[in-house]
């Protein structure tokens, strides 16, 4: 068995604290956001979003500037093209974002292998949780405050607009202030990622704490809380997992979701059907 030393050693290195700094700095706004992207319906959105902003890091490369203006911008961008092809045109809303998206994403790889860079596309696509730098540590930090400050300051709006805008707008909400807040919440929030998750397996953490919440309670605000508290679990023991596994902490830590979203699905069946008995019972 292992002793008491052993177990603490991850926290003994600089690296794995900077991993689960991090960790704890983006599981509270991807949690909240999560919440409302499954309760909308809009989890694709935040896969294309996640998606697109690979582009905008190149572009940025190129430029010399900030890699995060260039994914915040390729984010708005794929976002407010998506709103307006699925308004001006018969084609659904979801297929307009699976073309953008894709066409996005196709776009970034091919910017990228016709540039020479010293930057590895491996970590933008899969972070690089365990390389983050002071000053990634301060970009996430404080666009994770913000965001989540915003949601949960706003949260009773964004809920309502969720579930019927024309009652938010009756109401005298400023439906469109919201919309676009949203997306640009996530585009925020899939920058403050980039190291920690990277872009492909950012979307796992912006649908699976709300999908799993979900399952667990029935009222939305106990589904904010409950969401936080898995997801920062779910990162914090995948992250300490990963030094023994010998694994990247990323793919861990939504394999320690998936695993959670499992239990919570079956947790839900068996609930259903001891319900479904009582009825019958009762009859």
């Amino acid at each position: 068995m292992m002793d008491v030393e052993a177990l603490l050693l991850p926290f003994r290195f600089a690296f794995m604290q900077n991993a689960f700094l991090i960790s704890m700095m983006v599981a509270v706004p991807t949690a909240l956001l999560s919440c409302f992207l499954v309760l909308k319906g809009g989890a694709l959105m935040g896969d294309a979003v996640s998606h697109a902003v690979l582009p905008g890091i190149v572009l940025a490369y190129i430029l010399g500037i900030p890699l995060i203006i260039g994914a915040f911008v390729a984010g708005m961008a794929c976002a407010l093209a998506t709103g307006y092809l699925s308004t001006n045109s018969r084609v659904k809303e979801d297929t307009v974002m699976g073309v953008v998206f894709s066409g996005m994403f196709g776009l970034g790889i091919v910017l990228y292998v016709s540039v020479e860079t010293n930057a590895h596309l491996d970590h933008i696509l899969f972070g690089n949780m365990l390389g983050v730098e002071p000053h990634e540590l301060w970009t996430a930090g404080i666009i994770s405050a913000l965001v989540a400050g915003i949601l949960l300051l706003k949260w009773k709006d964004w809920l309502l607009h969720s579930f019927d805008p024309a009652q938010a707008q009756a109401s005298g909400l400023w439906v469109n202030a919201l919309h676009y807040g949203m997306l640009t919440a996530l585009s925020l929030t899939i920058v403050a990622t980039l190291s920690a998750a990277g872009l492909i397996l950012a979307i796992g953490l912006l649908i699976a704490p709300g999908a799993i919440a979900f399952l667990l309670v029935r009222q939305f605000k106990a589904m904010l809380w409950v969401s936080v508290a898995i997801n920062m679990a779910a990162m914090l023991l995948g992250t300490y997992l990963s030094f023994f596994l010998d694994s990247a902490p990323a793919p861990t830590i939504i394999l320690i979701l998936s695993a959670l979203f499992v239990l919570a699905f079956v947790r839900r069946q068996m609930l259903t059907r001891r319900a479904s008995r009582r009825r019958v019972q009762q009859w």
